[in-house]
């Protein structure tokens, strides 16, 4: 398994802060919740690390969260869903891990479980990075 596998990455030509917005206004046009946003540059500089921009915003669709949870309640240890924004050198990408993932760990769930999550976080990372 490699990490193509696993998770979603799209690389945006926006502006980090831009990229972050963008993420968030799409995350509630697709009309799920915000739970937080967590600055880890900021975090880990308060504790004398340097560290290039990286935020983690933490989203969830009480829809696709009670049919996870309706099938295997442990499938929480996966939720909330989260979309990282972060730079690597000069270069913004915006990065989740796939739903469907879930169901490798939960069979229960199955991919038809997912899929639909899975499109919302991909359009959500596409969507920002194109526009």
């Amino acid at each position: 398994m490699n990490a193509a596998d696993f998770m979603h990455v799209a690389q945006t030509t926006k502006a980090f802060d831009d990229a972050v917005v963008s993420v968030l206004k799409a995350v509630e046009k697709k009309g799920w919740a915000l739970f937080g946003v967590y600055d880890v540059k900021e975090r880990l500089a308060a504790k004398g690390f340097a560290q290039q921009p990286l935020k983690i915003i933490e989203i969830c669709s009480a829809r696709h969260a009670n049919g996870f949870l309706g099938k295997n309640r442990l499938s929480s240890l996966c939720m909330p869903c989260r979309i990282n924004v972060l730079q690597e050198n000069h270069a913004v990408k915006i990065v989740a891990m796939r739903p469907a993932m879930v169901s490798a760990f939960f069979p229960e769930i199955g991919e038809s479980g997912s899929a639909e999550a899975e499109k919302d976080i991909k359009e959500i990372i596409t969507g920002v990075a194109k526009s």
